[in-house]
């Protein structure tokens, strides 16, 4: 069993660990520096460097890393030894201030949406002092931000950070009207984890999961999730055994790793950590996905994070429990009394207005090849952002906005009618799984992203987002001077906002047609794929709002918009070549067989008994046959949409959508033909594990 007080954030220079490695002063300077942002000085460097360095070695580490996240949106880590030669042949072991503070990896060599080009290949990565450094591997890992040589953000950090500065400083400007100003207002967020544990033997012999992360092809198994037994089932004792292990790791790393069970489909897996300041929360969830990854090896496991890796049962998702607090003060606590709560009534306003403004570039956050098949799938929000506020929040609301009174739907005792069984509490909020944006009692739960996405994108617009709106909340107060005139003003600011906004809100059933159909009579966007969510991240007034706030530039948001298109084509791309190679090697050379074995059959049986009735045979045989042909003509004409899409050449958008628009088809098309076929041959002749061999391991 785990010493969990012993291990937890052993492998962490924390705080705690400052307090005893630092020189007392050294140490407040440092804290100083972080809570106000400001740049070390070199001396201040080298002594936590130096620090950092006696403590690393003695943990067994023997070389550091500049840690950073590329706009590729996984980690990236280049590993430098401490040691150093004296030229005597011995050598002794150092780490300065500038290495601590900045390191200078390729620029050109990572995704940057032409910021860089290939001769101009000099970056710069810098120290991020508010995410604690670890050790992974026997490497210290000191997390960064990562630029160009001009300066322009060529990761996913930077604007994380930039957007909690600008929610940070409207938030205050907020408070300061209800005598709480001068804070350091945190986002926090959990990030709850889903993924998929299949056999590594399984996982070898099938080239779509092993270059795509997904299936390219499969039948529906037998047995899928209907009987919806595996949700919060006993736990296999191979998987238990991985999460032990995932425990164990993360939290010598500091990570939270609070909950763990089985989710809705067979084989997947749900891991939920306690939340945090955004920034080191998501450092941590892409730490969590590495070492799921790594991990699963060491018990015969593979772990898919893919976000659709298996047709016709559920896909996985990354839940992103947003709020904002200072101190102690969740400012989306509403109380017990939300009615009477005007800064609760404040903020959720904001959240609200801010949502419907750029519910497209929310959307657009999440946007990726994989998560185009699972949003809108009845397993995760439509591809459509609502809010869900459950009953109370939602009848204060409209209270506000008909101006008439607010009868307080008080908590109710639930009895379970057994003695032995205790009363409890019935919340007046639900959850709602098919929601976007769902309120959770004291946080915004966004339950569209994918299970690979790095959530620094939608934490970053969501921040900045929500700053716009309370900068315009903060203007409108402005003069406001006695409390009764501040208390008025506020009132009509939050009816009218909340009516104009009002059409974001939406407490049903987001799976079902009405939904859709009372969602275009709203107004609301519906972007249903990639393509279509993407052209809203360059219109104007995205880029007014990222560059009021100093988030990104226009430079830094196109960037990223090209970034985004291009793994969205490579995506496919890839995806199409590995279908068409499995097609034209694989499947059609085993059905054939097949056929020709049933062929053969036919001929020898009616050689020895020309009277047997072949009818079921030779109906087979034409199913097969013709299954073949129309396997051909589908395969025939992705090839010629798979081209056709590859020629478009430099208009990545145009690319993008034909990818979208004719490419996908083709590749249902085609995987329609094929699966059909499954059932009807022979296993032995099937080239590949099925869903029935994958899902349902021992």
């Amino acid at each position: 069993m785990s010493d969990i007080e012993a291990i937890y954030g052993s492998m962490v220079f924390n705080d705690a660990v400052m307090k005893e490695y630092l020189p007392g002063d050294t140490y407040t300077d440092l804290a100083e520096t972080i809570k106000e942002g400001k740049p070390l000085d070199l001396d201040l460097a080298n002594a936590v460097a130096h620090a950092m360095k006696e403590w690393a070695i003695a943990r067994g580490a023997t070389h550091y890393t500049h840690w950073f996240q590329p706009l590729s949106g996984i980690t990236s880590e280049k590993h430098d030894s401490f040691m150093e030669p004296v030229g005597d042949g011995t050598a002794i072991t150092k780490f300065r201030g500038k290495e601590l503070i900045q390191g200078e990896p390729d620029a050109s060599s990572f995704p940057n949406g032409g910021l860089r080009a290939t001769f101009e290949a000099r970056g710069y990565t810098a120290w991020d002092p508010t995410s604690y450094a670890f050790i992974k591997d026997e490497v210290l890992c000191i997390p960064t931000a990562f630029c160009s040589y001009t300066g322009e953000a060529l990761d996913k950090k930077t604007p994380l950070l930039r957007s909690m500065k600008a929610l940070s400083n409207q938030a205050n400007r907020v408070l300061e009207h209800f005598g709480e100003g001068g804070h350091r207002i945190i986002t926090t967020v959990g990030g709850e984890q889903e993924y998929f544990l299949i056999s590594e033997e399984d996982y070898a012999k099938r080239q779509d999961l092993m270059l795509c992360g997904r299936t390219l092809f499969g039948a529906p198994p037998c047995k899928g999730q209907e009987l919806e037994e595996h949700y919060f089932g006993a736990i296999r004792p191979t998987v238990n055994d991985f999460m032990k292990e995932l425990d164990d790791e993360l939290w010598k790393l500091g990570v939270a790793a609070k909950t763990k069970h089985n989710e809705v489909a067979p084989c997947q897996h749900e891991l939920a950590p306690v939340f945090c300041e955004a920034n080191r929360a998501i450092d941590e969830n892409l730490l969590t996905m590495e070492k799921m990854k790594l991990l699963a090896s060491h018990h015969g496991l593979a772990c898919l994070q893919n976000e659709k890796p298996f047709e016709g049962i559920n896909g996985s998702g990354k839940h992103n429990n947003w709020s904002m607090s200072y101190g102690k003060v969740n400012l989306l606590e509403p109380g017990e009394s939300p009615a009477d709560n005007l800064r609760f009534l404040v903020f959720l306003t904001c959240i609200i207005a801010a949502v419907d403004d750029y519910q497209e570039l929310l959307r657009m956050s999440v946007a990726s090849a994989g998560n185009d098949h699972r949003l809108g799938a009845n397993e995760a929000p439509p591809a459509i952002v609502s809010i869900f506020l459950g009953d109370e929040l939602g009848d204060i609301v409209d209270a506000l906005i008909d101006d008439h009174p607010y009868q307080s739907a008080a908590k109710v005792s639930m009895d379970l009618g057994v003695d032995v069984l205790p009363n409890f509490l019935v919340d007046n909020t639900d959850r709602n799984r098919t929601s976007a944006l769902a309120f959770t009692g004291n946080k915004f739960e966004f339950r569209m992203p994918g299970s690979q996405v790095n959530l620094s994108d939608c934490n970053m617009i969501l921040n900045t987002a929500v700053a716009h709106a309370l900068k315009a909340f903060a203007d409108a107060m402005e003069g406001k001077e006695t409390d009764a005139e501040f208390e008025a003003a506020a009132l009509a600011y939050i009816k009218k906002s909340l009516t104009d906004h009002e059409r974001i809100i939406f407490n049903g059933n987001g799976y079902g047609d009405e939904w859709r159909r009372e969602a275009e009579r709203r107004g609301l966007a519906n972007n249903r794929n990639t393509a279509e969510a993407l052209p809203c991240f360059i219109e104007q007034k995205s880029l007014d709002l990222f560059a009021e706030f100093g988030v990104l530039d226009e430079q830094e948001v196109r960037s990223r918009y090209e970034v985004k298109l291009e793994k969205y084509t490579k995506t496919l791309n890839i995806e199409a070549n590995v279908m068409e190679r499995m097609v034209r090697r694989n499947y059609i050379p085993a059905i054939n067989a097949y056929a020709t074995k049933i062929a053969k059959g036919i001929t020898t049986v009616r050689e020895a008994m020309p009277a047997a009735d072949l009818t079921y045979q030779e109906e087979q045989l034409e199913i097969i046959l013709d299954g073949l042909k129309s396997a051909n003509e589908a395969f025939v004409e992705l090839k010629r949409m798979h081209a056709e899409a590859e020629a478009i050449g430099e208009d990545m958008q145009a690319e993008a959508d034909a990818y979208a628009e004719k490419v996908v088809p083709a590749m249902e098309a085609l995987r329609a033909q094929i699966d059909a076929l499954e059932p009807i041959v022979d296993h032995g002749y099937w080239p590949f594990p099925t869903y029935n061999d994958i899902l349902f391991y021992a």
